[in-house]
């Protein structure tokens, strides 16, 4: 009897330890990371990302003005009624041009602003839109944490007041079990190294690449730091802001990481389950730079050989801010923050602009 029951003990024992284990199993698979699918849409020159984690879901940017309908479209066709948050990281029209559409036609949870404002008929339209669907807004501050179901966003910039709107662009790190990717927006250098300054955790493998690609992003020593497998750079094709620069294409590069581009490949999808980052379309291989309006290899050449006596007229365009009364080469990041009522562009010599009482302006250097 004694050893019936030391087998029914040893059976017992056997029993509850393989429920345990079953028990533990469940548990430990329902607490790992849901897949997080990261949309970068195609929307020209222009910025919007779709990310859904899960059930839930968020929009970073929405285009320009005329793309709004076929963001919303692409969004219904990826089943989503709701969104947990909008984050609009600055009030340029490509960032925010279609958001008027999305605040309209969809259920959202928080919006996330920057706290730059413009005085322009896009912005207007912006806030007019959350004022009818008294959608409250608010600029996060940075170190701030939110969650997208399994997912976690944390607040990296800005955590200062900037006197122009890339800077101002609000930046974070979006992590799903190990994988994170690295959002700033149309930051440039300044705001960069203030976000190296922070002293946060900002190393991702996927980088969403600072203004579209430009050669006033991505500065040596923040890529050092962000250290990504991955950069992803929305533009247009043949865009007229020559995005992205060779500079910049030249970094990643030399870096050995891997460039997608929605000029070359469309939507772009990063699907993540925590461990591993797959996308839909192989990385590019052409490094092709873009061109700025007025800077063929032939405008160039012809410019270079009149160096000694200055531009010859018609072969270089520039940029024209009738209100400061600068002149701007069409790829200087200043360019995108003048009002089109300001703006001028011509094809007039440095030596004509300068005649006309206009002066260059010292980021670019025309």
């Amino acid at each position: 009897m004694k050893r019936i029951a030391n087998l029914i003990w040893i059976a017992v024992v056997l029993m509850i330890g393989l429920s345990f284990d079953s028990t533990a199993s469940s548990v430990s698979d329902s607490d790992g990371p849901d897949k997080m699918a990261v949309h970068f849409i195609d929307v020209g020159q222009g910025d919007s990302t779709l990310i859904t984690c899960g059930e839930h879901a968020m929009l970073i940017d929405a285009g320009d003005d005329t793309k709004g309908t076929a963001i919303q479209n692409y969004l219904q066709k990826q089943q989503i009624k709701k969104l947990d948050y909008l984050i609009l990281t600055h009030p340029d029209a490509d960032h925010i041009g279609g958001a008027p559409v999305i605040i309209t036609k969809f259920e959202i949870d928080q919006v996330f602003l920057s706290d730059y404002e413009k005085d322009n008929k896009t912005y207007q339209k912006l806030i007019q839109a959350l004022d009818y669907k008294r959608q409250k807004y608010v600029t996060p501050k940075v170190g701030s944490n939110y969650s997208l179901g399994t997912a976690s966003i944390t607040v990296l910039a800005p955590d200062k007041e900037y006197d122009n709107p890339n800077d101002s662009s609000l930046a974070f790190i979006i992590q799903n079990g190990d994988n994170k990717f690295l959002f700033t927006g149309d930051a440039e250098e300044a705001a960069e190294a203030d976000i190296l300054n922070n002293g946060m955790d900002i190393s991702a493998d996927v980088y969403k690449a600072g203004h579209h690609g430009s050669k006033y992003s991505t500065s040596e020593e923040f890529l050092k730091v962000v250290n990504p497998d991955f950069a992803v750079i929305s533009c247009g094709e043949n865009n007229s802001y020559g995005h992205p620069h060779s500079e910049t294409l030249n970094k990643f590069r030399a870096n050995g990481i891997k460039v997608y581009r929605t000029d070359e490949g469309g939507t772009l999808i990063a699907i993540s389950d925590g461990g591993d980052i797959t996308f839909n379309v192989p990385p590019s291989e052409s490094w092709k730079a873009g061109e700025a309006a007025g800077s063929s290899a032939a405008g160039q050449t012809q410019k270079k050989e009149n160096d000694a006596s200055g531009p010859v007229s018609g072969t270089t365009t520039y940029v024209l801010n009738m209100n400061t009364k600068k002149f701007h080469k069409p790829d200087c990041s200043s360019v995108e923050t003048i009002k089109d009522t300001n703006r001028k562009d011509t094809t007039q010599s440095q030596t004509e602009i300068l005649a006309s009482g206009y002066v260059p302006c010292k980021k670019c250097s025309p």
